[in-house]
């Protein structure tokens, strides 16, 4: 599903160790997840990561810039739904069913407390363009087009399967897992995708029974 946990966005950062740049992200990914963007701010950035405020803004000039490299960053790491719809060795049909999954760490401690476990956060994407609601703004157009980006995707799978109006399908079917995605933050229940999954299995069983 389109869900992230706050532990599989980010781990914790680990000193000085690292560059300046890449413990920014870990971060501002960790307070995003946990606070959400627009209740973090540069100065708690910066004392997490740990660096001086100088080096923070050297690499970020404004929050904006920080929470879209936050954004691409997710995007290119695989804690998103992109990684599954682009899985080569999965067949087009298991893509799609991937993206009401639950996130990879989401079952790791199963036996573990369940008021231990990380809260679970909804699309990251949804996420940042309700916090910048204003169509104009850079952060939100970025997460414009990633979900645009996510429903291209789904529709080269479902032309794949051979299905009539492979288009609409897919916006049937990312409707139901971006639904989904937030459903499962709201309601705290990583593995909430199963329900819309079952809806996603109809919706292509019909598709598949009315191919020409």
């Amino acid at each position: 599903m389109g869900t992230t946990t706050a532990a599989s966005t980010a781990t914790a950062p680990q000193g000085r160790g690292r560059g300046g740049r890449e413990r920014i992200l870990v971060a501002a990914a960790r307070l995003f997840a946990i606070q959400g963007i627009n209740a973090t701010g540069m100065e708690q950035v910066a004392e997490e990561a740990p660096v001086s405020k100088r080096t923070l803004y050297a690499h970020f000039r404004t929050k904006g810039d920080l929470v879209i490299a936050h954004l691409q960053d997710l995007a290119s790491s695989g804690a998103t739904l992109e990684s599954v719809l682009t899985r080569e060795d999965v067949p087009p049909r298991e893509r799609i069913l991937g993206l009401f999954d639950p996130p990879p760490t989401a079952g790791a401690a199963a036996d573990a407390d369940p008021a231990d476990a990380p809260p679970v956060r909804g699309c990251p994407f949804i996420d940042a363009a309700a916090e910048f609601p204003d169509p104009r703004n850079a952060v939100h157009s970025y997460a414009r087009e990633q979900k645009l980006r996510m429903v291209d995707l789904v529709t080269a799978l479902v032309a794949e399967l051979g299905v009539r109006e492979p288009a609409a399908l897919a916006e049937q079917l990312v409707t139901l897992a971006d639904g989904a995605a937030s459903r499962a933050m709201v309601l705290g229940e990583a593995d909430y995708g199963q329900h819309a999954r079952a809806a996603a299995e109809i919706l292509l069983a019909h598709a598949a029974a009315d191919m020409p």
